[in-house]
């Protein structure tokens, strides 16, 4: 899954891990997250998706990274919102009232000072678009990068392998503690069946997969 993979996802429009709607979790669970409602909100792998509106439009500086430019001119285009661009390497950034930032690069890019701010970080479509062998770092980077107060609401999706090939991959239980136990505490806060008219349900012949949330916090 290099760059180009997903270079070529967007260019043909091939994006059905885009959910067009504000994710139901997010709304449900971000207030056991945001405590104060202005912390900077860090969302990895992002796309277009409409849920960095719902945090923007709730206080919070949101800081999104996206590796395709045509997700982050969709972004602001689809919501009819201008954004200032800075050219740059190794991310250009797009700028929406200073308060809504889109990163357009590599998140293996990022540096800790990038994300000096940030407290909360939301992952509803990062650990699930990358394949086994890109997990482990996707989870050791992040932990290398992000201040020690910063929190994760993470939501997986889990079904068996058999039934469909990711991405999204199924990302279980056990494979999350594996991932984040040494550094964070790990509360998964529910676990719910697909419902029959999800998206992946639906378009990808799913029958016993089930989504998942846990609230991660670092280790005293």
């Amino acid at each position: 899954m290099e760059h180009e993979f997903w270079h070529a996802r967007w260019k043909n429009q091939e994006i059905g891990f885009h959910e067009g709607t504000v994710n139901r979790y997010l709304h449900e669970h971000w207030p056991e997250m945001a405590h104060h409602g202005n912390e900077t909100v860090l969302v990895p792998l992002c796309g277009k998706s409409k849920d960095l509106w719902w945090l923007h439009d709730r206080g919070h500086p949101v800081m999104g990274i996206e590796l395709s430019a045509i997700a982050c001119k969709d972004f602001f285009e689809e919501a009819e919102a201008k954004a200032r661009v800075l050219p740059g390497q190794p991310f250009t950034r797009y700028i929406h009232d200073d308060e809504l930032e889109l990163w357009c690069g590599d998140f293996f890019q990022l540096v800790p000072d990038d994300v000096r701010h940030v407290r909360l970080v939301y992952d509803r479509a990062a650990l699930i678009a990358l394949p086994p062998e890109m997990r482990r770092d996707y989870a050791d980077h992040l932990e290398a990068i992000l201040p020690d107060q910063a929190a994760i609401l993470l939501i997986t999706l889990d079904y068996d392998p058999g039934e469909m090939k990711g991405p999204p991959f199924n990302v279980s239980n056990d494979e999350v503690h594996a991932l984040f136990g040494d550094e964070f505490e790990i509360d998964r806060i529910l676990t719910n069946p697909l419902e029959k008219d999800h998206p992946f349900a639906k378009r990808k012949g799913l029958n016993n997969g089930s989504e998942s949330v846990f609230r991660l916090r670092r280790k005293n």
